[in-house]
C-alpha cells in the first residue's frame, strides 16, 4: 500500500467487518491512466484495522466521486486545461447557473454540469471558457450571438450580470489589453525582454512599492528606476523582473507601451501642474496593493534601486542613465538589449 496520511477517525458502520466502530479516514498520492496519460492525484479512503490485510480499505460513493474528480483535474492540469473548480469559478463570477452558462456559449444545457463534475472538456471548449474568464466583453458577444436561446427577461437578467462584472473591473481589463497589445511582437523570451514574459501584476506591485518609499515619484524617474530594477535582476538572476522591453529615447530608457502602462487601473497616477505649468504624472502608492507577487529577492533588488536613486531629481537620473553603456552603445529608437546592462554603474 502506498504511503498514506491519517486525516481523522470516524465512528461508523464499517461495511468490511459489519461492525460499528472507529475507522480511519486517510489520504495518499496515487496514480492512474486517463486517456493514455498517467496522472498523480490525491485519493481518500477509509481504513478498517479489524479487516483482513488483503481487504482493509473502502470508499463511500461520495468519496469515490471526489477521487475520480481529483484524477480528472490532475489530467486537466497536466494538459493545460481548466480544472472543474476553475470552471465553477468562471460561472459563479458571472452569477450564472450551469444551464445559463451552457446556453450563453451555445452548448447543450447539460454541458457545464458535466464539466464541473465528471467530463473533461476538449481544447476547443476550454478555449471558449477562457475567452470569457476575464473578458466580460466577450461574454456580451456570446450573449448577442446566442440571444435566441433565452426568453427576453432572462436575456436581460444575464446581460445585467455581465455588465456588472464589466463595470467591476472592465477598465482594468481594457487597459491591460492595450498594454499587452504593445507586446504582441515580443511573444518569446529574448535578450530584448530579459528572457521574461510580460507580467503586469508584478509591474503594478513594483511601481506601488517604489511609490511607498519615494514621495515625489514622477513618470520619467519611475521609468528609469524600472529599467535599473530589471537590469539588476538580470545581472543577479539571469532574467528581468517585468518582461518589459526598453528603448533608447532622449530621456533615457523608456519601456515599450509606456503611455498604456501609466493608464493601468491599479496604478495610482495623478496629473499635476508644476511651476512652469507643465502637466506631470505623479505616482502614488496604491491602497491595498497585493505585494505577494514580489518575492524577497525581488524586494531586495527594488530596495537597492530605491536607496540609490531616492534623492535623484528627474534631470539627475536622466543624465546618469545617459552615461550607461546600455545607452551609449544603442541608437535613438533602438531596443536596449539586456546583455548591455551587465555593466550598470549603480554601485
Amino acid at each position: 500500500m502506498e504511503a498514506n496520511t491519517l486525516i481523522r477517525k470516524v465512528h461508523m458502520n464499517c461495511p468490511l467487518c459489519d461492525k460499528i466502530h472507529e475507522v480511519e479516514e486517510r489520504k495518499r498520492i496515487t496514480t492512474t491512466m486517463i486517456k493514455g496519460e498517467e496522472v498523480a492525484y490525491e485519493e481518500r479512503f477509509y481504513f478498517c484495522a479489524n479487516a483482513d490485510k488483503e481487504e482493509n480499505e473502502f470508499e463511500t460513493g461520495a468519496m469515490a466521486n471526489q477521487n475520480l474528480l481529483n484524477a480528472r483535474n490532475a489530467y486537466r492540469i497536466k494538459l493545460g486545461l481548466l480544472t472543474s473548480d476553475e470552471i465553477i469559478a468562471i460561472r459563479e463570477s458571472y452569477g450564472l447557473s450551469q444551464v445559463d452558462l451552457a446556453k450563453l456559449l451555445g452548448w447543450g444545457e447539460a454541458t457545464i454540469s458535466r464539466y464541473e463534475s465528471k467530463a473533461i472538456q476538449d481544447e476547443a471548449y476550454d478555449t471558449m471558457l477562457r475567452l470569457i474568464k476575464d473578458n466580460p466583453l466577450q461574454a456580451l458577444e456570446f450573449l448577442k450571438k446566442n440571444a435566441d436561446k433565452f426568453p427576453v427577461m432572462k436575456r436581460l437578467e444575464i446581460r445585467t450580470k455581465i455588465v456588472e462584472k464589466l463595470d467591476s473591473y472592465g477598465k482594468e481589463f481594457l487597459t491591460r489589453q492595450a498594454f499587452e497589445g504593445e507586446y504582441a511582437v515580443f511573444e518569446e523570451p529574448s535578450d530584448s525582454n530579459g528572457f521574461t514574459m510580460l507580467n503586469i501584476d508584478k509591474i503594478e506591485a513594483m511601481i506601488s512599492y517604489m511609490a511607498e518609499k519615494i514621495n515625489n515619484l514622477f513618470k520619467v524617474k519611475l521609468m528609469k528606476m524600472l529599467w535599473y530594477a530589471d537590469a539588476l535582476a538580470f545581472i543577479e538572476n539571469g532574467c528581468s523582473m517585468t518582461g518589459m522591453v526598453y528603448c533608447h529615447e532622449p530621456m533615457g530608457a523608456l519601456p515599450v507601451g509606456h503611455y498604456s502602462l501609466m493608464n493601468l487601473e491599479k496604478l495610482n497616477v495623478q496629473e499635476e501642474v508644476n511651476h512652469n505649468y507643465d502637466i506631470m504624472l505623479h505616482v502614488y502608492p496604491t491602497a491595498n496593493m497585493d505585494y505577494a507577487v514580489l518575492d524577497e529577492k525581488e524586494k531586495a533588488i527594488l530596495d537597492k534601486v530605491i536607496i540609490r536613486f531616492a534623492d535623484f531629481k528627474t534631470k539627475d537620473i536622466v543624465e546618469y542613465m545617459h552615461e550607461e553603456k546600455a545607452y551609449t552603445e544603442t541608437k535613438p529608437g533602438e531596443i536596449i538589449p539586456f546583455s548591455l546592462a551587465r555593466e550598470i554603474r549603480m554601485f
